[in-house]
């Protein structure tokens, strides 16, 4: 059974074809066929997300988890997400909410975007998170959320694979306060085999966002044996300090999950050698998430060292930064403070 029909945005026609330029696959998709995604589908030449309004998931959260540290910490955000993904992950933790197949139903709950608001104000929510499955592909339902909530002063916030051509950045972009992007490799042959999609675009996206004025945080999951090699976190932490140095990384520690059952678990000492090479390499906030180790989930000073903001389980105590300054020798600690 499809979903609500709501006409798409982002794609052109030929024939009876429909080419898609929301994301980086850029589908060609013919007539009663649906994309990569299976929940944009072409009906009498026109293309149609079946997943405007039909929410599959939804909750109150501490900003933390997204992960966000350096966006208004301790606040809260309401998230929401639709099924449906533009890649094919599989080591996927989502999966039964993003892994929807050709012939399945894309249905949740009917939400307006006005619902979608007033639900984040009921629950006391200073932002809404676009999260959980990928959001690019419920474009256009985000986009109508977004605006909303920007005239009654909600923040947004967007949590993605970073697959979006730069049409859908630009178009995005005005209406985020901050994103956290998911570089889950710095290889396209990692992207290819795991993901089914490919490096360039995801950098793409970081370096569109990022001139447009969006607050970014990036996690990469580092899984043995398949993107945690010295030479590739290295490169990876880089092309971050290219950007900007003050970039936020969250390294996080795998867990056998879907169809990536035979990999173990991330050792801690994985995660402390990956934080120690973006450290080295210029990064000023390298965090490690989902394990247990005092002081790594902490943000530091990066001139005193100081520990400015102490953080366990998702709650956050700040102690040391005063007006977006090291209350200890005044140095900026980026990030927007509350």
């Amino acid at each position: 059974m499809s979903g609500v029909l709501h006409k798409a945005e982002l794609y052109t026609k030929k024939n009876s074809y429909v080419f898609c330029h929301l994301c980086a696959h850029g589908c060609r998709i013919t007539p009663g066929a649906r994309g990569l995604c299976a929940v944009r589908e072409n009906r009498d030449g026109m293309l149609h997300s079946l997943v405007y309004g039909q929410v599959a998931a939804e909750k109150a959260d501490p900003v933390e988890k997204k992960p966000l540290y350096h966006y208004k910490p301790g606040s809260r955000t309401w998230s929401i997400a639709t099924r449906g993904c533009n890649f094919r992950c599989r080591h996927c933790q989502n999966y039964s909410l993003s892994q929807v197949q050709v012939k399945e139903g894309t249905e949740g709950h009917y939400r307006a975007p006005e619902d979608v608001v007033a639900m984040a104000q009921a629950a006391v929510c200073g932002s809404i998170s676009y999260t959980y499955s990928e959001p690019t592909v419920f474009f256009e339902f985000m986009k109508d959320c977004a605006r909303l909530a920007k005239e009654v002063g909600l923040d947004n916030l967007m949590v993605s694979n970073g697959y979006m051509e730069r049409a859908a950045c630009q178009q995005i972009a005005p209406l985020l306060d901050a994103a956290n992007i998911d570089i889950k490799a710095f290889s396209d042959g990692f992207y290819e085999n795991v993901c089914g999609a490919r490096l360039g675009p995801v950098l793409d996206t970081v370096r569109v966002l990022h001139e447009l004025g969006v607050w970014l945080e990036i996690t990469t999951l580092i899984i043995p044996g398949l993107n945690d090699s010295e030479n590739e976190l290295k490169k990876l932490a880089q092309f971050l300090v290219g950007i900007s140095p003050d970039i936020p990384w969250h390294l996080s520690a795998f867990h056998p999950a879907f169809k990536l059952t035979c990999v173990p678990t991330t050792p801690v000492e994985t995660l402390l050698r990956g934080r120690a090479i973006g450290l080295a390499e210029g990064l000023r906030y390298v965090y490690l998430g989902n394990v247990h180790h005092l002081g790594v989930a902490d943000t530091q000073c990066p001139v005193c060292r100081k520990t400015v903001a102490s953080r366990s389980r998702s709650q956050v105590n700040i102690t040391g930064i005063r007006h977006g300054k090291c209350a200890h020798c005044a140095t900026i600690i980026a990030g927007k403070w509350n």
